[in-house]
């Protein structure tokens, strides 16, 4: 008898399901992958998302970045996912989102929210006053009131903390939710990351290479080094004198003398990098930014020959695009690791309490013989 928390029965008359998550980009690298499998799992269900924007702002000035979150563009290309709550970056449009979700008239919520789960279990039932509604639940302690309060709104709760082994990957921990919430099971090959990107983004990727002269620059015709210091946590990004040293270091060593290097860059802080890369006198550098549309990183990523990227969804789409990685990452989050171990190399910092920026341009080149390019 299955101990599934969503009951089967429900299950199979549902005919739509919404599940609440505060999604970045390197979670849903690899819960697309659970989130397909469900809709192949439950054909007759509509799968709709809620991605609830932690960083919602009253700030209009905000919402200029926030409203193109690359997010958006990939759930909007998945045909497994049928509809996509993508307002929610304003009070304004948090509220007018729960209202047309309202009307959806939800018979199964379900909450993936590890972050103030209690906040997510008072939404999902908002969303859905007299739908089965699922979630996550931390121990709130005797204190908390209100937390218990809110989890007494939940028709079936998962501890995300009580099914997590050491050393086990952030798949492992998605396979146990899905496990628990509706019996679902993922063999280790199921887990693994893919993207299918347009062909228009791979050619653009390709006239974008061209116009920066950046083919046939090597006798053996080497393709350029992505490198990506930025991520959402400034404990997780790696300072731009670090990569100006690093490309120095590297074209220093025969092998890597004539690489070309693609620096990416956060939107919002492009003024301000390209002005430091200015000073720097560096040949065969170009900035990069996926403004356009979330599949230009994967398309450009495609055409490297190595990633260098600090712990964020770069390095995790490194691997849908099976390019090698090199990932900078601090001891904290080891689940958080490539899951492709044959193609890529983990650098952590030396102490637990180190950030990223601890991590040297010397201990990157130390590790390039073992390295082999695409």
């Amino acid at each position: 008898m299955s101990n599934q928390l969503v009951p089967s029965d429900l299950l199979a008359k549902s005919k739509k399901i919404l599940f609440i998550t505060h999604l970045a980009l390197g979670d849903y690298t690899y819960l697309q992958n659970f989130f397909q499998a469900f809709a192949k799992h439950f054909p007759h269900i509509e799968v709709h998302i809620w991605v609830d924007e932690l960083r919602r702002s009253s700030k209009p000035a905000d919402w200029v970045h926030l409203k193109k979150y690359a997010l958006y563009d990939w759930l909007a290309a998945c045909p497994f996912v049928a509809k996509t709550y993508d307002k929610t970056y304003s009070p304004a449009l948090y509220q007018q989102s729960i209202q047309e979700a309202r009307q959806q008239h939800y018979p199964l919520v379900v909450s993936l929210a590890t972050l103030r789960p209690h906040l997510y279990a008072a939404l999902a039932r908002e969303i859905s006053p007299s739908g089965f509604v699922a979630g996550m639940k931390h121990e709130p302690g005797l204190l908390a009131l209100h937390r218990h309060w809110a989890y007494r709104k939940l028709d079936a709760a998962l501890n995300p903390d009580a099914r997590t082994q050491a050393g086990q990957h952030i798949t492992g921990i998605y396979n146990g939710w899905f496990n628990s919430f509706f019996g679902m099971d993922l063999a280790a090959e199921e887990r693994f990351p893919f993207l299918d990107v347009p062909p228009q983004w791979l050619i653009a990727s390709q006239q974008q290479l061209l116009q920066w002269g950046f083919t046939g620059t090597s006798d053996e015709g080497v393709r350029p080094v992505f490198i990506n210091p930025f991520a959402k946590n400034n404990k997780r990004c790696w300072p731009l004198n670090r990569v100006v040293e690093l490309i120095q270091a590297m074209r220093k060593l025969p092998a890597w003398a004539n690489t070309c290097f693609v620096v990416n860059v956060v939107p919002e802080q492009m003024t301000q990098v390209r002005a430091y890369f200015a000073t720097q006198g560096l040949q065969q550098v170009q900035l990069f930014s996926a403004e356009e549309n979330f599949f230009q990183l994967p398309a450009m990523l495609s055409q490297c020959s190595l990633i260098i990227s600090v712990e964020t969804a770069v390095m995790h789409l490194a691997n849908a695009v099976h390019i090698p990685v090199i990932a900078l990452m601090r001891q904290k989050n080891p689940e958080w690791a490539p899951i492709d171990e044959k193609n890529s190399t983990v650098i952590t910092t030396l102490s637990r309490s180190d950030w990223v920026k601890a991590i040297t341009a010397e201990q990157v080149t130390a590790v390039l013989d073992s390295v082999k390019p695409a």
